[in-house]
Parts: C-alpha cells; sequence; structure tokens
C-alpha cells in the first residue's frame, strides 16, 4: 500500500532541495516522474538520477507564476507520462526578510505570486484531470512560519497560512471526487533557501531555541511523509497537515521562543 508502482508524478521545484529529495524518493517508492523548475540543467542531473532507478523522468521548465505556463506544463507532464497521479506543489520561498513595518509592496506581491499563485495555478490545471478522472493526490509544501508566525518573515508566513487554509477548502470540495488533498509543514530545513541562516552560528542558534530537538532537518527528512500521502495507504487522509517541525510548534512558547536579535540579522 505505500508503493508508488504505476502512478505519475508532477514536483515543482525539483531541482534541488525538497522537492529533489521527494522526486528521487518518489522513484525509489516506484513511480514515474516529471521534475519541474524554471531552469534545467539542475532538472536534468535530477532526471538521470530517476531514470537510474529504472523509472521514467520527464523534464519541464515552467515560471510557476504564470498561469498559462503551467497550463502547458501540466499537460507537457501528461503528455510525457501518460497520466497525472500526484502533484506536489514545493515552488517556493522568499527575497527578502525583516522588520514588517520596513517590508515594501513588491516585497509582499513577489511572496505572494511565488508562493500562493502558483500553488493556485496548479492545483487549477492539475486539478481538473485529476477530478475528471476519479482519483488523485495533491501535496501542498507548506512551512511552520504558516503556523504559528516568524518574526522577520511576515509575507511568507503570511502566504503559507493561506496555503494551509486553500489545502482545506480543495479536500472538501474534491473528495467526493475521489481526490485527496494534504500539506506538509517542515520545521527549519537545511536548503538553499535557509543557508543564510543555518550557515550563521548566531542566527541558526537563535532559531534552533524555539526548536525542542534542537537541529535542523534535512529534506530527506519529508521524503516519507510525502510516499505516505501520494500512496493508497493514505486512501483516508484528506485536508490533513503533517508537521515536521521537531516539535516546534507543540513546544511551549513554540515561535515566540525564536530570538529577535537573531533574526534580524538575517540576509538574504
Amino acid at each position: 500500500m505505500f508503493g508508488l508502482s504505476g502512478k505519475c508524478a508532477l514536483i515543482t521545484g525539483a531541482s534541488r532541495g525538497i522537492g529533489r529529495a521527494i522526486a528521487l524518493g518518489f522513484a525509489d517508492a516506484g513511480a514515474e516522474v516529471a521534475v519541474l523548475a524554471r531552469g534545467t540543467d539542475a532538472l536534468d542531473q535530477v532526471a538521470d538520477l530517476i531514470r537510474r532507478r529504472g523509472r521514467r523522468a520527464a523534464v519541464i521548465t515552467c515560471d510557476a507564476r504564470d498561469a498559462d505556463q503551467v497550463k502547458a506544463a501540466v499537460a507537457d507532464a501528461v503528455a510525457q507520462l501518460g497520466r497525472l497521479d500526484v502533484l506536489v506543489n514545493n515552488v517556493g520561498g522568499f527575497a527578502s526578510a525583516g522588520p514588517f513595518l520596513e517590508l515594501r509592496p513588491e516585497d509582499w506581491t513577489e511572496t505572494l505570486r511565488l508562493n500562493l499563485d502558483s500553488v493556485v495555478h496548479f492545483c487549477r490545471s492539475a486539478g481538473r484531470l485529476m477530478v475528471k478522472q476519479g482519483s488523485g493526490s495533491v501535496i501542498n509544501i507548506g512551512s511552520v512560519a504558516g503556523v504559528g508566525g516568524v518574526p522577520m518573515l511576515a509575507p511568507y508566513a503570511a502566504v503559507k497560512a493561506a496555503v494551509a487554509s486553500l489545502t482545506q477548502t480543495l479536500a472538501a470540495e474534491w473528495a467526493s471526487s475521489g481526490v485527496r488533498v494534504n500539506t506538509i509543514v517542515p520545521g527549519w530545513l537545511t536548503t538553499g533557501l535557509t543557508k543564510t541562516m543555518s550557515g550563521n552560528q548566531e542566527v541558526s542558534d537563535g532559531l534552533l531555541r524555539a526548536v525542542p530537538t534542537r537541529r535542523w532537518g534535512e529534506p530527506e527528512d519529508v521524503v516519507g511523509a510525502a510516499v505516505y500521502l501520494a500512496s493508497d495507504a493514505a486512501s483516508l487522509t484528506t485536508g490533513s497537515t503533517v508537521t515536521m517541525d521537531g516539535g516546534m510548534t507543540s513546544s511551549v512558547g513554540g515561535p515566540a521562543m525564536i530570538d529577535l536579535l537573531a533574526l534580524g540579522r538575517i540576509t538574504v
């Protein structure tokens, strides 16, 4: 039940970090995988690793902020793989960090387009296919920032909270059509997005004050949850949130324990 043999998946933001780890994890579990990002260089490497595992791989370039490009990308994935059973909305990030009152309007706009509009575009295009075929699994990658809020990351926290809300709404709307929609909420992981945090000892220590396990996670820590949600083992799981944050949001004080002075030293 936990295998993905016979399933075809599309993973956005798959050139590195969480997306790359999930792509390889899906291939290990038996899935055929379409990997998507804005550029092809790193994607070609991921696709090669998928093929070495004996699975088909499709490489697709797309600006996830553009609805027309997303529609074409989903059609391309289906054309290359034959069908679409799983969508992982992983593309996202932030280009600025700082106090709320110092953020520019464009900081909000760009963060919204990259982290929320992209999810909306892919859910619309892939959702139509899945609802029509009567089955499918959508996995949205959220963030601990969207659960309790994170100082200095107001736009990112706000849009990730919106993704969690959208997940629950679509889960309710699509349940009768056999399409499941869930969210994975990672905590602090060592990725390209967080390298300025994990690589700065003072900032890292300030963040980990709020994490009971006192360590950074790795992208591979997310793979097991993603494989489960994509598999038939999760047939009754929809509208759910799988949180993988080292106990941060469940601990007393939670995100409030973050060292604000350390966060104030973040540079993006």
